[in-house]
């Protein structure tokens, strides 16, 4: 590549990935720190174990929903207005939710929620793809995706900081978590509206000779047989394998962290202390899945390290529970979150690769519906079986079995994907 066509790229990254990357660490912020929330509201309104599991699952069952006829609307009616009124809306429900008094109002907030951020993260994937050429873009991904560990390595101390505001100005701490944290999201919209461009050919900080390289560079990018309708990319064989791989890893990573804090709480330690150590796993997982992204762009090896990446999810989870030890459970953990949030990142430039125009935002927004139902299946899944069983190990079980089944998914995909 030559220096010019670097030149734009870099133009491109700092103008877009620092506000999408800040904008998706508080739009998993808000979706997640329910998870710190439960240490003192599920008392305090009366929820099970199984009831917070479903809660915190409706959620995803809204986003799958609408997550197609959103990214629909994004692509009709231009990225920057639609991504602000998806960050707008979802930071005013998630400050709505400290209304909740019980399990239905639970159940309904978390549905909301997951109506208002419906297209988000496939919209900007979809975004970034019109801006950045294939070989750069597992860098570029994970540089946006590594808000989802990130979020919770600020997150998590900060939400047990907020929880220490119990009884200021007469309101719960779990009440002020969500308030000041769902702030952030409104801002941030009127940001973007103002901030963002709809496509190159309208990007403020390019010149004309800029866009017209940058669009040559698109043009030219090598695919693999290329899906442009809406029902071509459903029925695409590569879509329905792909849509089911993120299924499996997205079961781990949400029943991992919607329980997290909880699990750390069994043993015994303050909230404070758990708020900490829940957020050491996530800081090894956001560097791996940096090298990680940086090495699969060197060696163009996507499928393969998707492949890896799920089965080291698998196997951490396992190690998590092989003792009692906090310590083993935690490194266990650790290795599992490395393997699911790197392949999260290495798994999205995947079907970037057949898919355009209308095809690929239908197709991608496909893909993460299907996927993010296990992050319906994933919490309710450890709620049922930590009711039934008294502790968790069950449910972790479970979580590494759909990642193993995730794995073997990935490596088919070299049956059907030949251009890596």
């Amino acid at each position: 590549m030559d220096p010019k066509q670097s030149q734009i790229l870099r133009k491109n990254a700092i103008r877009l990935l620092p506000v999408l990357t800040l904008a998706y660490m508080v739009n998993y912020l808000d979706r997640t720190n329910i998870s710190f929330a439960a240490l003192t509201m599920n008392q305090d309104i009366g929820l099970t174990a199984t009831q917070y599991g479903r809660g915190a699952g409706i959620f995803f069952l809204a986003y799958c929903l609408f997550e197609v006829p959103s990214n629909i609307a994004l692509y009709r009616l231009g990225a920057r207005l639609w991504i602000a009124r998806i960050m707008i809306t979802w930071g005013l429900v998630s400050i709505a939710t400290v209304l909740v008094g019980g399990a239905w109002s639970f159940y309904l907030m978390r549905f909301l929620l997951g109506l208002a951020e419906a297209g988000f993260f496939p919209g900007v994937t979809f975004y970034l793809a019109a801006w950045f050429p294939a070989q750069y873009r597992a860098r570029i991904l994970a540089g946006f995706l590594v808000a989802i560990p990130f979020s919770t390595v600020v997150g998590a101390p900060l939400s047990g900081l907020l929880l220490a505001l119990d009884g200021t100005f007469g309101l719960a701490g779990w009440k002020w978590l969500l308030i000041l944290e769902g702030l952030p999201a409104i801002i941030l919209g009127v940001v973007v509206a103002f901030l963002l461009a709809d496509r190159p050919t309208t990007a403020p900080w390019l010149d004309p000779e800029e866009k017209a390289t940058l669009t040559d560079m698109l043009a030219a990018e090598p695919r693999e047989r290329v899906r442009e309708g809406m029902l071509d990319a459903l029925k695409d064989p590569r879509v329905i394998v792909c849509a089911l791989v993120q299924f499996g890893f997205t079961i781990g990573s949400y029943g991992i962290l919607f329980w997290l804090p909880q699990i750390i709480k069994a043993s015994g330690v303050s909230n404070l202390a758990v708020s900490l150590l829940t957020a050491v796993p996530y800081a090894f997982a956001t560097a791996a899945m940096v090298w990680w992204a940086l090495l699969v762009d060197a060696s163009g090896k996507k499928i393969s390290n998707l492949t890896i990446a799920c089965g080291l999810g698998a196997v951490g989870l396992v190690v998590s529970v092989l003792t009692d030890s906090l310590a083993i459970g935690l490194i266990g953990l650790t290795l599992a979150l490395v393997g699911i949030t790197s392949a999260r990142a290495v798994f999205w430039t995947i079907p970037t690769r057949f898919m355009t125009g209308v095809g690929a935002a239908s197709g991608l927004a496909f893909i993460n519906s299907v996927g993010v139902m296990g992050g319906y299946f994933g919490p309710e899944t450890m709620g049922l079986l930590k009711d039934a069983t008294g502790g968790y190990l069950a449910g972790l079980l479970v979580m590494a079995g759909c990642l193993a089944a995730s794995t073997l998914l990935a490596a088919s995909l070299k049956l059907l994907i030949k251009l890596e």
